[in-house]
C-alpha cells in the first residue's frame, strides 16, 4: 500500500523513510497496529515559514516531520523572541500533548516546505485505548527524552564558552548540516540570541566566541550561513 505521504508531498518535498509507525511511540506495533496508524493519522503540507502551531494555541495535536524542518521559538515576555530546538525529518513535535498542560508552550514555524503526520489528542487516546502496546511505547519515548536531555546537560556542563558553543555548532550540523568542499553547511541563519539560548551564555559572550572561533579556523562565517571545515575531515 502507496503510504499518502508520497502523493501529498509531491516532488518538492523530500521524505524520510520513518513513518509515523516507525517513531518510538509506536515501535514493535503489529502489523494490524501499524497499518491502523497510518489509515488514520493526519498530514500537513506547511510552505517555508509557515506556523504548525503557535505559543499559547490550545495543546491538541502531535506531528512527525516527515519531510522539512520545523523551527521551535519562543516569545519572551519583552517581545523577543528564542530559537529553542531545530527539528527535522524524522523528528517529532507537539510531545507536550501528552502531558495535562493545555497550551503549546513554544511555537512551530516551518524553515522550507514541510510535511507532517500525526494525530490529535482525541484519536491519539482513542488509539491508547484500544491498543495497549501503545502505552509502552510512550514510556519508551520519555526514556529517550530523558536521556537528550541528560546529554545537553551535559554540555552546558563545560564551563568555557567557545567550547560550548562548538559542541553546540557541532551538534546542529551533524543533524542539520550538509557536506561541502569546505565542511560541513548550516543552512539556515542562527542569530547571536539564539545561540546564546542553546549554549546558555550570554550574547555578548557568543560574539567573543564566535570570534574566537573564526580564528582558529574551527568556523568559517559566510552569506549568514555556518560552515564547520573541521567536521568535513571527521
Amino acid at each position: 500500500m502507496t503510504c499518502r505521504c508520497e502523493e501529498i508531498a509531491g516532488k518538492d518535498i523530500a521524505l524520510s523513510p520513518t513513518c509515523i509507525g516507525h517513531l518510538w511511540i509506536f515501535r514493535n506495533l503489529a502489523p494490524e497496529e501499524l497499518q491502523a496508524l497510518t489509515h488514520e493519522a493526519s498530514r500537513k503540507k506547511l510552505a517555508k515559514g509557515d506556523a504548525l502551531f503557535l505559543q499559547g494555541d490550545p495543546c491538541d495535536e502531535m506531528f512527525l516531520i516527515k519531510g522539512g524542518r520545523i523551527k521551535l521559538s519562543k516569545i519572551l515576555e519583552d517581545g523577543s523572541e528564542l530559537t529553542l530546538d531545530i527539528r527535522k525529518a524524522g523528528d517529532f513535535v507537539g510531545e507536550n500533548m501528552f502531558s495535562e498542560e493545555g497550551e503549546y508552550p513554544v511555537s512551530a514555524y516551518s524553515l522550507e516546505d514541510t510535511l507532517t503526520c500525526g494525530f490529535n489528542r482525541t484519536k491519539f487516546e482513542a488509539l491508547v485505548l484500544n491498543q495497549p502496546n501503545v502505552g509502552l511505547q510512550i514510556i519508551k519515548n520519555l526514556s529517550e527524552r530523558i536521556a537528550w536531555l541528560t546529554s545537553r546537560v551535559g554540555s552546558l556542563a563545560v564551563t568555557n564558552i567557545e567550547d560550548r558553543l562548538y559542541r553546540v555548532l557541532s551538534s546542529v550540523a551533524r543533524e542539520h548540516g550538509a557536506k561541502s568542499p569546505r565542511g560541513v553547511v548550516i543552512q539556515f541563519p542562527l542569530t547571536h540570541e539564539d545561540l546564546g539560548f542553546l549554549t546558555g551564555a550570554h550574547r555578548v559572550s557568543i560574539t567573543r566566541a564566535m570570534k574566537a572561533l573564526k580564528s582558529a579556523g574551527k568556523i568559517i562565517d559566510e552569506d549568514r550561513k555556518l560552515i564547520l571545515p573541521l567536521l568535513g575531515t571527521a
